[in-house]
């Protein structure tokens, strides 16, 4: 396993109202990131707010090119983000334990975190299509380029890492700095991750080497 520490190239945040950042996610223009009572967004290369959509947002969040996934409790709320109306919802695998949430391939891939187990999961019936099993908490997941990356956050140690989808192996691990956590994960599909900071109500962004 390659070991490194995260490279941090820029921080949003903390934001006004905003106590904690659960779930981040990426729709090619602007950053969304879930509050706990909001869904909020804004613009990554401002880092002016954008929108706010009132609708329960605990943990993950993510993005399918056209809606929002929004996991809220023991559900999962697909989203238009367009009007903030929730179009379905769906159960979540962990029944209120989730963490982390992706979209990639035509499905969800959803963290547990206690649990440390990422499920693939069927986003029109919630039914689990595999599990992948992980040696740490997990809390935001992403695939970026045909890679599986989870963040972690256990006691005081946080890391971003690349696994392997099929056995779960650790392949890069992106530690973060002392005091900085990873509650939510998403790439913008190039260099850049961004993470969300817990309680901190802040996002930091680091650098993502492509291979």
């Amino acid at each position: 396993m390659k070991r490194s520490n995260a490279e941090i190239i820029g921080e949003y945040g903390p934001f006004p109202g905003v106590d904690c950042v659960h779930g981040v996610s990426y729709d090619g223009e602007r950053v969304w990131f879930a509050t706990g009572d909001t869904l909020a967004a804004f613009d990554p290369a401002s880092g002016e707010a954008s929108r706010t959509i009132d609708v329960a947002a605990h943990a993950g969040t993510a993005f399918d090119g056209q809606h929002l996934f929004q996991i809220a409790e023991s559900r999962i709320q697909k989203i238009d983000p367009a009007t903030g109306r929730v179009l379905a919802t769906i159960p979540a695998p962990g029944a209120g334990s989730d963490s982390g949430l992706a979209w990639a391939e035509g499905s969800l891939w959803v963290g547990q975190y206690r649990e440390r187990k990422i499920h693939q999961v069927d986003p029109e019936t919630g039914a689990i299509l595999r599990t992948i099993a992980c040696d740490r908490f997990v809390t935001g997941v992403t695939w970026v380029d045909g890679e599986l990356w989870h963040g972690t956050w256990e006691g005081d140690e946080s890391d971003v890492r690349h696994i392997d989808p099929a056995t779960g192996d650790v392949l890069e691990s992106l530690r973060m700095p002392p005091g900085v956590g990873v509650s939510g994960l998403d790439s913008d599909g190039d260099e850049r991750f961004f993470c969300g900071g817990g309680r901190s109500g802040k996002i930091t962004v680091i650098k993502r080497e492509r291979q």
